[in-house]
């Protein structure tokens, strides 16, 4: 994982050079994703700053999210009930998620990505701009319960 001070301060140039508005809201929630060490949802980065900042809403954390989304500095996973964010590896990478418990883990998969994406664009003459690859299944701690 990134120094969590270094990650922080990578975002706020980020949106600083985009001119983006620098709220205190927006720097706990940067601080939040920044210190991350998983991949919390929207509602879980939501509930954690709430008790700081009572009045923000969702759709503040929604906002943010999408604006580091913009700029190349947060990756959403797309899950069934809610959407969850990697800050500290915005770049494609694997997920292994645990249709069970919902944990995400990265897969540490990246020359084979690579060569999944070359054989895409060379078989199929596709240019491949952005991808991303998930593998569903039950994690460790799921198939020993289940046994």
């Amino acid at each position: 994982m990134n120094d969590p001070q270094v990650r922080f301060e990578q975002l706020i140039a980020k949106l600083k050079e985009r001119q983006y508005r620098i709220t205190p809201q927006r720097v706990e929630l940067i601080r939040l994703i920044a210190a991350s060490e998983g991949h919390p949802s929207a509602s879980q980065l939501y509930n954690q700053i709430k008790v700081q900042f009572p009045t923000m809403s969702l759709a503040t954390v929604y906002k943010t999210l999408d604006l580091l989304k913009e700029v190349g500095e947060v990756l959403e996973i797309g899950l069934r009930d809610d959407s969850h964010y990697d800050g500290n590896k915005p770049y494609p990478h694997p997920h292994l998620i645990c249709m069970k418990c919902q944990k995400i883990m990265d897969g540490e998969l990246d020359a084979a990505v690579g060569k999944i994406v070359q054989e895409v664009e060379n078989n199929f003459g596709f240019r491949v701009v952005k991808h991303q690859l998930d593998f569903y299944g039950l994690c460790p701690d799921c198939q020993k319960k289940s046994k």
